[in-house]
């Protein structure tokens, strides 16, 4: 028998235990052990009696040997936990107590160990050991921490963090009104203190963004949060936590400052500056282009396409170009553009637009910048008008000039002529015809100059007062006027004109149109046929047209055609032809704002049609 073998009684009662028991000699072999040590060891079948201990288990520590010797010297009562690998290689924990075995003597003769699997309280504890250490951590790094007051201790606790944070010493012992007096006076102040009673009366939680001073002096920015805790339905505390975010609200308030100056200056470019996403919806809009939309408040703006926006034909075009630019990453610049608003109002601009771009490489929407032109093109619409009107003029000047030069010198040559023939003429019946010659030259003169001083006062008459005009009842007064004239060519007239058509003309001028064109008409008529002269009106575009058509001789256009309205030029063989008729005529028309074009065919006739301006 083993030394310190038990009785079979006891024997039976030492199985039955339902701790896992064994008892071990002086030499640390196993003397007997319960049934549960075998179970829960994992021992089997396996014979364990008279085995040592240590030989049982792979691994012993040290902490345990030294447990077990000490007990066989009297030291009992002593516990440790141990690790147990399985024979499925699962890791588990034991807590081991021994105490010594004593004899009926008192003597101690082995030791009785008792244990107990605590394998989940070790991996709960070892968990929650992982979890202190990660809090602390995260805590330490994101300089959150964290606090607790007891209300039936009135004590305030704080983590290292928090005391860290308030810059106060190691060993400081924070109380609920010290606390409070960190926060600054005033509305911070006043804001914990409230959030404090609500939660304490109320059960409320809180989360504020605060100011608070410093132990030694630093103004700085918190997250103060805070929760009730309660316990059986009754308020026990206050739990919570702090985190300094200075350097953050800094950035937040640098970041505002910028986004207020850039703000600033978008909304006070000259500019229509906006920014659409992938879909081509303004997400941003600037002062500009809200005025040229007629809108105070860009959210009414915001989240629109252009198709929201302006005509459909300019928004298809506007989306296709915003394809293409995030499509192929390319801008476009100074784009000639033309925006029609659904109101009508059109604008053109020149318009850039930007891709932007993400950091996958892709457009994630464009910016676009419109430059207002429309004034611009009005401006040089203005001065090519003013140019081509110049340029007209001063072909009409140098034509003038050459006219002017011609006729004179014709007239002085003449003079110069007959004055020669006069002085050495010695019959006086030669003289007398020198003289009528002379005489009628100088009525020749008079004619032309009086002529050239009507188309100067045409063309220096920039101050015209057109007035509207009833077109019909003034044709039939310039016929009534050339009554004898047309009854002695046996002339028709067939006045075509509405009686309620009006037009915008220098009256004085429409006078001189009307009678030269009718007389001409007559003068160039056909001998084999009544002349008819037909007036008729039609509107186009912004003129009033006024026909007059004739059954006349008609005018080899492509022949005289670049002449026709040339100064003393004539195409037929009429005595009383003198040139200056179609000039003057033309001049008046232009003088106005309008212009003359022709039809003809000779044999047959001619029209003229005279296009009166009707704006002013």
């Amino acid at each position: 028998m083993l030394q310190g073998t038990p009785t079979t009684a006891a024997n039976y009662l030492i199985k039955q235990l339902p701790k896992a028991t064994a008892f071990i000699n002086t030499k640390f072999e196993v003397v007997y052990v319960s049934d549960r040590w075998i179970t829960d060891f994992d021992f089997g079948k396996r014979n364990v009696l008279g085995k040592s201990i240590f030989d049982l288990f792979d691994t012993v520590s040290d902490d345990l040997k030294d447990l077990l010797e000490s007990c066989l010297i009297g030291s009992g009562g002593d516990s440790g936990v141990e690790r147990f690998t399985d024979r499925s290689q699962k890791e588990r924990w034991f807590e081991w107590t021994n105490i010594p075995w004593f004899d009926d003597r008192e003597n101690i003769i082995g030791i009785i160990i008792q244990a107990e699997e605590v394998t989940q309280r070790v991996l709960q504890a070892e968990k929650l050991r992982k979890l202190e250490l990660l809090l602390q951590n995260k805590s330490e790094v994101a300089g959150i921490g964290s606090w607790e007051y007891d209300t039936f201790r009135q004590t305030l606790h704080w983590c290292p963090t928090i005391k860290k944070i308030k810059g106060v010493a190691d060993d400081y012992i924070p109380t609920a009104e010290s606390a409070i007096e960190f926060y600054k006076e005033g509305f911070s102040r006043n804001t914990i203190a409230m959030a404090v009673e609500n939660a304490k009366k109320n059960g409320t939680p809180w989360h504020e963004k605060l100011e608070m001073t410093t132990a030694d002096g630093r103004d700085i920015w918190v997250i103060a949060a805070g929760k009730p805790l309660y316990r059986d339905g009754k308020y026990i505390g206050l739990l919570g936590t702090l985190q300094e975010i200075t350097d953050h609200v800094n950035s937040e308030n640098k970041i505002k400052e910028s986004e207020s100056l850039l703000r600033t200056v978008i909304d006070n470019l000259p500019l229509n500056l906006y920014i659409k996403d992938i879909d081509s919806r303004k997400t941003l809009v600037n002062r500009s282009e809200c005025e040229y939309l007629g809108v105070s408040d860009p959210n009414e703006i915001l989240g629109k396409s252009d198709h929201e926006l302006y005509d459909k034909e300019v928004a298809d075009i506007s989306r296709q170009e915003d394809l293409a630019v995030m499509r192929s990453l390319t801008p476009i610049y100074g784009k000639e553009t033309l925006n029609v608003t659904p109101n009508g109002n059109a604008t053109t601009f020149l318009t850039s637009k930007i891709p932007l771009i993400g950091n996958d490489g892709r457009a994630t929407g464009l910016m676009g910048i419109s430059l207002d032109i429309s004034n611009l093109k009005k401006q040089e619409s203005e001065l090519r008008n003013l140019i081509n009107v110049t340029s007209l003029q001063n072909k009409k000047l140098v034509n003038f000039a050459h006219i002017v030069s011609h006729n004179l010198r014709s007239h002085t040559a003449n003079f110069s002529m007959l004055l020669d023939f006069l002085k050495d003429e010695k019959d006086e019946a030669e003289k007398d015809n020198i003289l009528r010659m002379l005489i009628a030259a100088s009525n020749n003169l008079l004619e032309t100059l009086e002529n050239l001083n009507e188309v100067v006062s045409i063309n220096t008459n920039v101050n015209l007062d057109k007035k509207p005009v009833k077109l019909y009842e003034k044709a039939n007064t310039i016929v009534d006027s050339l009554s004898g004239f047309l009854k002695d060519s046996d002339a028709k007239i067939q006045n075509l004109i509405s009686p309620d058509q009006k037009v915008k003309v220098v009256p004085a001028y429409l006078d001189s149109i009307l009678m030269n064109f009718i007389t001409n008409a007559v003068k160039y008529r056909d001998p084999s046929r009544i002349p008819v002269i037909t007036l008729s009106t039609e509107k186009t575009n912004n003129f009033t047209v006024l026909s007059i058509s004739d059954n006349g001789l008609g005018i080899d256009l492509k022949r005289y055609g670049e002449k026709l309205f040339g100064m003393y030029k004539t195409f037929h063989e009429n005595d009383e032809a003198r040139g200056i008729g179609l000039y003057i005529t033309k001049n008046q028309v232009e003088a106005m704002g309008g212009f003359i074009t022709t039809s003809s065919e000779v044999g047959k006739g001619t029209t003229f049609k005279i296009h009166f301006n009707d704006k002013d």
